[in-house]
């Protein structure tokens, strides 16, 4: 006779679908890629805000760092919004199902 009985079984499942959604939501990579971006793009638009008159003009009197910044903010921005309007939906018990070998 089993020592579990199905509703502590059926407890347990409903838990590690919960760690597991939790987890694919932790792990998204627009989530690790948009931060990366943001962060990036803040260092990259500092640098172009203290940029001498003598880098701007090596570069063809473009402030490239400032620039370059204010794209990678905006592009990290756009995967962190894409992120917010299509999270990642869990898996259903009819995929996991299919999944696991019998």
């Amino acid at each position: 006779m089993s020592e579990y009985s199905e509703h502590d079984v059926q407890r347990h499942v409903t838990e590690l679908e919960g760690k597991s959604a939790t987890a694919a939501r932790i792990f998204d990579l627009r989530r690790i890629i948009g931060g990366l971006f943001v962060l990036y793009g803040v260092i990259v638009m500092i640098a172009g805000f203290t940029a001498s008159d003598a880098a701007i003009r090596k570069a063809e009197g473009v402030n490239i760092n400032l620039w370059t910044g204010l794209g990678m903010l905006i592009l990290g921005l756009l995967f962190l919004l894409w992120l917010k309007l299509r999270p990642i939906a869990p898996p259903s018990a009819a995929e996991v199902s299919e999944e696991r070998p019998e």
